[in-house]
């Protein structure tokens, strides 16, 4: 003990020995509690995890955010298929209409498109998938070459309904 200095020891109510000196109360690093509290290890044991109900609260916060964006997500994969769908029709009726321009009548099939090479490929319709287009062939009245009429103009060949709520093989 140091000198000049009185000292006693007394335990706590957490069981740490604390030794006094001079008046002044000093904690010894180096001592070890006489007894061990029964409270002590629920402190332990509360903070090492989460609990079941703060658990819940997460998974429950996880879920209605999910239920918000999956809807739309959907809504807007449908709305960019729609666009490349009306993309899609206006470059085919473009090129029918050019095609029928250049050669004074009007092509008879798709294919007539790709071989004058106005086209690489016919794409795909973006509902179906599938290259499946609804081809609407020319009023023989109305055809530049009466004896010979031909494609007039494409819609899609799905029989679904847009978000508008029109069927997309009349657009």
């Amino acid at each position: 003990m140091a000198r000049g200095c009185t000292s006693s020891r007394r335990h706590t109510e957490a069981g740490a020995l604390r030794v006094e000196f001079g008046g002044t109360c000093h904690r010894s690093p180096s001592l070890r509690p006489v007894s061990s509290s029964p409270s002590r290890p629920k402190l332990l044991r509360s903070g090492r995890g989460f609990t079941l109900l703060e658990l819940m609260v997460v998974i429950s916060i996880i879920m209605i955010l999910v239920a918000i964006a999956v809807p739309m997500y959907n809504q807007s994969i449908i709305r960019s298929r729609e666009a490349v769908l009306r993309q899609d029709l206006f470059t085919l009726r473009s090129v029918i209409s050019q095609y029928t321009l250049d050669k004074q009548k009007a092509p008879q099939s798709l294919d007539d498109i790709i071989q004058a090479g106005y086209l690489r490929q016919i794409p795909n319709d973006p509902i179906t998938g599938q290259t499946n287009w609804e081809v609407v062939q020319e009023d023989v009245l109305l055809a530049v070459d009466q004896q010979d009429p031909g494609i007039s103009d494409v819609h899609s060949a799905s029989n679904s309904n847009a978000s508008d709520g029109t069927a997309y093989s009349s657009w």
